[in-house]
């Protein structure tokens, strides 16, 4: 499994981990940090950092752009990779759209339900589909203030 792979599923862990708990997941990692077995790569604490920090305007697109699925009737392993997908798609420099889909569908058809993968596509294809349409602001600013509306 390549490196960036490895760091996806080490970040959806850390996510799931915090959503299942209802903890808040910088504690969760700062907590894998040092506990370091496995290993927190920079790039897993980027994209857990970079998830949290664009929380509200994530769950905000996926919730306006998912058909007949509220984020709470999401399991937490979807929501959590089409969290971590959509942050690649829309904040994320280093990864191509197409690459960050194809992980996050990998991870569903790994790690969730036989509709998951089908239903992660659909959805990050539709974020990447309305991408054009949001201001430099919303999608194009890695670092921006979290508490900035969309």
């Amino acid at each position: 499994m390549a490196a960036r792979s490895k760091a996806r599923k080490r970040a959806l862990d850390i996510l799931f981990e915090a959503d299942v708990r209802r903890e808040a997941p910088l504690s969760v990692l700062e907590a894998r940090i040092i506990q370091a077995e496995p290993p927190v790569t920079a790039y897993a604490i980027e994209l857990v950092q970079g998830v949290q920090a664009h929380r509200d305007e994530l769950d905000r697109l996926l919730a306006d752009n998912s058909r007949d699925w509220t984020l709470d009737r999401m399991p937490a392993v979807d929501r959590n990779i089409l969290r971590i997908g959509g942050y690649e798609l829309l904040w994320g420099s280093e990864v191509p759209p197409a690459v960050a889909i194809s992980e996050a569908v990998q991870l569903a058809g790994d790690l969730s339900t036989d509709a998951s993968a089908a239903f992660v596509n659909g959805l990050l294809a539709r974020l990447l589909e309305i991408k054009p349409t949001l201001t430099v602001q919303e999608a194009d600013q890695p670092d921006r203030n979290s508490h900035q509306q969309l």
